[in-house]
């Protein structure tokens, strides 16, 4: 029945009761007329519950209908922290909702991704994700891992980078890589290298490079990037792969000495440091920690997708270029298409620098 016929039944009842002069004369059939009421009520029942139900389904349709979490799977104050506060503060005016951030920090960033893994997939849980750490992670504590990076999660974008940069200590006498290497093969076993932990992507930067050039170095783990520094700036240990914002201060200060950056072009905060490639002569060396946001795998596709355009639009404009830029990050969008092959790559990448190196977690 349409909202035509049930109109009609309505009209035809008031018809039926309407007040007449002479009732008498009339014969009213009460139990048609009671059928037909009963009729007619259900009939508006029926198209009221279809009319709340297209509504709630129009509104459900539309997202963000409430406030998101974005998961930061480390504590305050580093960089995956500064990305994640800026993005969630762009998006929350992008999406004209609230985008919230939750530092969810503990077993090197797992603990954090495997909450995001396990949320449901509508959009309203994602993951602030170091792209780097966890592609070595996914390799290195493969047996442990309670999630999946590449089946548990729907990239939704490369968000951007933060370069390394190759450092020694000045009392080394040596300027360039190439009088690194040579060092290096004129004292084997005894060039030591300082790391911020086993898994740590600084670590295997320089585990790759050692790798490539036959090198014989000795590593030293420490529990995070500080104390590193501090080792490697009084001389403790004699060189090191650090994240450009970890280092970029002792470089200016003449503590320690740049001999040059992992990116495969030079880098703004350190124009006058040659790449790897330029120092080396290797045809190839791009290694850089990367960050991105990750849904749960399930997520409607045109959700992933709304929020990769605006994010996108978002690392477009110059000042939240020069925002990240502060934090040391070099904007990099990359497409969800274009993110899940980036981290597949990335992970081949670790996988095989892993094997080579015969990195272990029980080093750390």
């Amino acid at each position: 029945m349409t909202l035509s016929d049930a109109y009609l039944e309505i009209n035809m009842l008031f018809f039926l009761y309407k007040p007449i002069s002479k009732p008498l004369e009339i014969t009213v059939d009460h139990s048609f007329l009671k059928f037909r009421c009963v009729r007619t009520l259900l009939t508006l029942l029926v198209l009221s519950l279809i009319v709340i139900t297209n509504i709630s389904w129009a509104q459900s349709t539309i997202y963000p209908a409430h406030p998101i979490k974005l998961i930061v799977p480390f504590p305050p104050g580093g960089a995956t922290d500064v990305i994640g506060r800026i993005m969630a503060q762009e998006l929350s005016k992008s999406l004209s909702q609230q985008v919230l951030v939750e530092n969810k920090s503990g077993d090197s960033g797992n603990l954090g991704a495997e909450l995001v893994a396990k949320s449901q997939s509508d959009g309203y849980t994602l993951l602030l994700a170091a792209l780097t750490s966890h592609s070595i992670n996914a390799n290195l504590e493969k047996a442990s891992l309670r999630y999946d990076l590449e089946k548990d999660f729907s990239p939704v974008a490369v968000l951007g980078v933060v370069p390394l940069v190759f450092v020694v200590n000045p009392s080394l006498p040596i300027k360039n890589m190439k009088e690194f290497i040579s060092y290096a093969k004129a004292n084997p076993g005894k060039l030591t290298f300082a790391s911020s932990g086993a898994g740590a992507p600084q670590r295997l930067a320089m585990e790759m490079f050692r790798f490539q050039e036959g090198l014989d170095m000795l590593h030293i783990p420490y529990k995070g990037s500080g104390p590193a520094m501090t080792d490697l700036v009084g001389g403790q240990v004699l060189c090191m792969s650090e994240t450009v914002p970890a280092a970029i201060s002792f470089i200016q200060s003449g503590k320690l000495r740049a001999l040059a950056v992992s990116t495969s072009k030079r880098i703004s905060q350190l124009p006058d440091v040659p790449t790897v490639i330029e120092a080396t002569g290797v045809s190839n060396f791009d290694v850089v920690s990367m960050f991105g946001i990750l849904a749960p795998t399930g997520t409607p596709k045109a959700i992933v997708n709304q929020l990769s355009e605006a994010a996108k639009s978002i690392l477009l404009r110059q000042d939240v270029q020069d925002r990240m830029l502060t934090a040391g990050v070099y904007t990099n969008y990359l497409s969800p298409s274009e993110s899940t092959k980036r981290i597949h790559a990335e992970m081949n990448m670790w996988a095989k620098v892993i094997k080579d190196s015969n990195v272990k977690l029980s080093e750390n």
